[in-house]
């Protein structure tokens, strides 16, 4: 039996562990003040859907880890020796690449279709975090290529992911956390992520950022928790049929429905690449759209108001 564990898994049990208590902790607490942040079947599905995507994850590791280790092997282009700047900017680049990874799973249907279960709940709370996009381990190792490209190894790129990866869970809870408000400018907080999984339409497509909110405030994706209404969670369109399989599939099913009656080739390809909502014919309207007819309507209630 070993007598060391390496310091690097020792971080990533103590982590691991801390989010196992506190999601007791505030399933206790929900129960206890009947706030109802959990429910039993919704909690059953997150389960569920975490044990399909470690079960992915368990399946492509080896392909996950060869791709990442012969790039690095042989095509990085320069290495940092620096042991702190190392893993700062490994994990500042990373973080980078999980925004690209996650905005394209919001503007483009066909990642859409796999990220969409992840947001499938009309609760929030720490297991909402374990939600997982089940087929994302099929794709992520390609946007996360250019830290191999950079001189960071196969083995530090897993780790750094999983370390931001349960940072990203801690944020997945409706208990109003007091933090300094410096704090919010940099990074990822509790507000900012029920803001991402709301479908109220001005929070819809907002704050996508793991550890940090700066790519969000840099690239114009940032709002505030910030509504007089409360936040509603899920999708703007929830599907009726939440089983097992169909919780998957929904979105497949809508978007292969949408390419088979779509009229001609370019139209059929629009619907993968182009933003959920998007239509050939203009009869369905993406996030965008909905926010700029909220916007419109917003100005014009408080054009008549001053009116009045």
């Amino acid at each position: 039996m070993p007598q060391h564990i390496d310091p690097r898994n020792q971080a990533a049990l103590v982590l691991m562990g801390l989010l196992v208590v506190l999601t007791l902790v505030e399933m206790a607490l929900s129960y206890w003040e009947d706030r109802k942040y959990y429910e039993t079947r919704d909690t059953l599905t997150n389960i569920y859907l975490t044990s399909l995507a470690v079960a992915t994850n368990f399946c492509v590791k080896v392909f996950t880890f060869f791709i990442l280790d012969y790039t690095y092997q042989h095509y990085r282009l320069f290495q940092i020796q620096n042991i702190f700047w190392y893993w700062f900017v490994l994990v500042v680049v990373q973080d980078f690449l999980y925004w690209v990874l996650h905005y394209t799973g919001h503007y483009c249907r066909m990642f859409w279709a796999m990220h969409v279960t992840h947001h499938s709940s009309e609760h929030f709370n720490f297991t909402t975090g374990f939600r997982s996009t089940v087929f994302e381990p099929l794709y992520r190792v390609f946007f996360y290529l250019p830290l191999a490209f950079m001189g960071f190894n196969a083995l530090d790129i897993l780790y750094a992911y999983l370390i931001t990866q349960l940072y990203g869970n801690l944020v997945h809870t409706q208990y109003k956390i007091p933090l300094p408000k410096w704090y919010g400018w940099f990074f990822v907080t509790p507000a900012h992520h029920r803001v991402h999984h709301a479908s109220n339409i001005p929070y819809l497509d907002k704050n996508m950022g793991m550890v940090l909110i700066i790519w969000d405030r840099l690239f114009g994706t940032f709002r505030d928790e910030d509504l007089p209404e409360p936040v509603k969670y899920g999708l703007t369109k929830q599907p009726e049929d939440m089983g097992p399989v169909n919780v998957l599939f929904h979105e497949w099913k809508a978007l292969l429905h949408d390419v088979k009656n779509a009229p001609d080739l370019k139209s059929k390809i629009g619907y993968f690449i182009h933003p959920p909502g998007w239509s050939h014919d203009g009869s369905t309207q993406t996030a965008r759209m909905l926010q700029r007819e909220y916007r419109e309507m917003e100005e014009a209630h408080k054009k008549h108001e001053t009116a009045a």
